[in-house]
């Protein structure tokens, strides 16, 4: 018998930063955790949407891309490198897509070297990621306990929500309690 307990893994949770997150990379950020382990956490943010269009970097995608159709800043680390999310939707098993792995649920990350019309008749719509959000081991556990994220279940339209600026209270917004409440705190608080 194992005496270590296994550490719960928040794969396929989202991070919601808390007004006290100082860190102006991730205000108001909502990030969907694609791994969570003894060796860190590696995520991307929802809701960055960048000027680029999906088009002109990755042409061959474009066609599955949501709206908006453009990359979003996944996250301040390896901002030259992409990664993609799409929702595969229905009840069929899905475990054996080429080209997408399940990440939670019916979000899963797509293999952007594979050709798009292997999938394109499977995916739901495909949202761009340049960069991801990584922590060390013990780093994203320390930042819960300072209290700079709330930890909440994810949604399959969260990846693809046609207005990412509205994902922050939206997300909140659907929790229970004193966390919707945390939905209305003013932009800056000085203004009130």
């Amino acid at each position: 018998m194992s005496t270590m307990t296994e550490a719960v893994s928040l794969a396929g949770r989202l991070l919601v930063a808390t007004p006290a997150l100082t860190d102006p990379n991730f205000d108001r950020a909502v990030v969907l955790l694609l791994d969570h382990d003894e060796e860190g956490t590696l995520g991307v943010v929802l809701n960055r949407p960048t000027p680029v269009d999906v088009e002109s970097v990755l042409e061959p995608w474009a066609e599955l891309a949501g709206v908006p159709a453009v990359v979003f800043q996944g996250g301040p680390v390896a901002l030259d490198s992409a990664l993609a999310l799409a929702v595969v939707p229905g009840d069929q098993p899905i475990e054996e897509l080429l080209g997408w792995r399940r990440v939670h649920g019916a979000i899963g990350l797509v293999d952007l070297e594979a050709p798009p019309e292997l999938l394109a008749s499977e995916l739901g719509s495909l949202r761009v990621f340049a960069g991801y959000a990584g922590w060390g081991p013990g780093q994203l556990e320390d930042e819960l306990l300072e209290g700079a994220w709330y930890v909440v279940e994810s949604e399959p339209g969260d990846v693809s929500v046609p207005d990412p600026a509205r994902l922050w209270r939206s997300v909140l917004r659907r929790q229970r309690g004193e966390l919707a409440m945390v939905a209305t705190y003013p932009d800056d608080p000085s203004m009130n």
